[in-house]
């Protein structure tokens, strides 16, 4: 995975035919990533201050120039940490920290979770001078469990945890505290997984209320199913459509719909989702007198979603702290953020013939 994206950082798009065409930094990139079989420098800022895809020009002006790179590219190689270069500078000293998570979950029509599953990710951004040490500790429930402590708030079990190289992983191990000399810039520095049944964070009903052969008509209601104070933004829901239905008309109370025919569906766009709050959409479609024979297949079909909840962690995720040491003593500020997006999120349906109970007088006009 590490090679594919440095190959990634120096060709673009990595096909067989960019690779063919940089044979030559290819098999440069191995020799440095890879020593007697075992991973060697894999960080893509480093490989780039002595690997070059341009050619090299050995005039006289800027053999001065080179025997300075090649001692810089010495330092780097022999220093006990590979992955970060001495010298580093910057005016302002920070660090951010982003808590990605990703749900994935699958649902029946009748608010049945079949399926879910939490990946997470934390992002580093480091900006820092110098060579800093950082420990970030998280409300891991094995730390507390090892410690014999005790918390008021709540503690996650994460699974299938994968650490960036230059975590302390015997630390860990001991301490459960991730220690590490970042990288400069970007990089991700773990990620984890939580297997748990997780309660629908958007939820769609869809009712077909008159299904006949010259037209179909659709009664939607999206709720969200988080704290209020939070929001989603950007929330796409995509309901299938038969693949012969046009004459498409849409009616809402927000957002906007579009028809989407290459997709066969209809896409319900709300630019901001308030928590513990319901909207209601209804769709006419017109079907022809020659039916499709494969005109009832997206019934079958999922609803798929879209979303993106800032400040909010479905797993209950925190960093507890983050401290940032470096010899000199400078001050840094760390800066940490939580996402909620969405992975693969859907919902079956159809609830067909249902009462539309209190929606019943969302009618069209």
């Amino acid at each position: 995975m590490k090679l594919v994206e440095v190959l990634s950082e120096y060709f673009g798009n990595l096909e067989d035919e960019s690779i063919r065409d940089n044979f030559v930094v290819t098999y440069e990139l191995l020799d440095e990533m890879i020593d007697n079989g075992y991973p060697q420098i894999t960080e893509q800022k480093m490989l780039q201050q002595y690997i070059k895809t341009e050619s090299y020009k050995l005039a006289e002006k800027n053999h001065q120039k080179s025997t300075k790179n090649e001692l810089k590219i010495t330092s780097n190689l022999t220093s006990k940490i590979s992955h970060r270069p001495e010298g580093i500078r910057y005016p302002k000293n920070e660090v951010f920290c982003d808590v990605v998570e990703k749900l994935d979950l699958l649902a029946s029509p009748n608010g049945t979770v079949l399926s879910s599953e939490i990946n997470g990710a934390l992002k580093m951004n480091c900006m820092l001078t110098g060579m800093p040490n950082l420990k970030l500790g998280l409300n891991d429930k094995a730390l507390f469990e090892m410690t014999g402590r005790t918390t008021r708030g709540k503690l996650v079990d994460m699974e299938d945890i994968k650490f960036h190289q230059s975590v302390d992983l015997q630390k860990f191990e001991r301490e459960r505290v991730i220690t590490f000399v970042p990288p400069d810039g970007k990089f991700e520095l773990m990620t984890y997984r939580l297997n748990s049944t997780v309660k629908p964070l958007v939820w769609v009903e869809v009712t077909l209320d008159n299904y006949t052969q010259s037209k179909v008509e659709y009664v939607i209601k999206a709720k969200t199913q988080f704290k209020s104070r939070s929001f989603a933004n950007n929330v796409e829901i995509a309901i299938p459509v038969p693949p012969d239905a046009n004459a498409p008309f849409f009616k809402t109370n927000i957002g906007v719909v579009k028809y989407v025919p290459d997709q066969e569906s209809m896409v319900w766009l709300i630019k901001s989702f308030p928590g513990q709050r319901e909207y209601l959409m209804k769709a006419r479609f017109g079907l022809p007198t020659v039916a499709d024979p494969n005109r009832d297949k997206f019934k079958k079909s999922p609803i798929n979603i879209k979303f993106e909840i800032p400040y909010f962690t479905v797993s209950g995720v925190q960093v507890r702290y983050l401290k940032i040491e470096e010899k000199s003593g400078y001050k840094a500020l760390p800066w940490v953020r939580y996402i909620t997006q969405n992975g693969h999120y859907s919902i079956r349906m159809f609830n067909q013939n249902n009462s539309l109970k209190s929606w019943d007088l969302y009618v069209f006009e």
